[in-house]
């Protein structure tokens, strides 16, 4: 595996084998992000789809996903707030 100078945590880290996405986004995170933020973002994406209750297939999903992205990945921006005080208070 490649190694890259990461630019969101300035680490050396392993490129990924491919890129993610097959657009401009997804070359951008495979040129220029580390194996270990790419697994940060992976976490923070399943958690925003769960707090918002996405259905990844929407288009609207796909392009709220695709700019908090891009703004956890490169800090081009806020990504967005998941409120965790209720965790754990959910009765089903």
């Amino acid at each position: 595996m490649s190694e890259i100078t990461c630019v969101r945590c300035g680490r050396d880290g392993e490129q990924l084998a491919k890129a993610p996405l097959r657009n401009e986004l997804g070359t951008r995170v495979h040129e220029l992000i580390c194996r270990e933020c790419w697994d940060a973002w992976l976490k923070f994406q399943t958690a925003l789809i769960n707090h918002h209750g996405l259905d990844v297939r929407d288009q609207p999903a796909k392009e709220f996903l695709m700019s908090n992205m891009d703004a956890f990945l490169f800090k081009s921006g806020q990504t967005e707030e998941i409120d965790t005080s209720q965790q754990g208070k959910i009765n089903w």
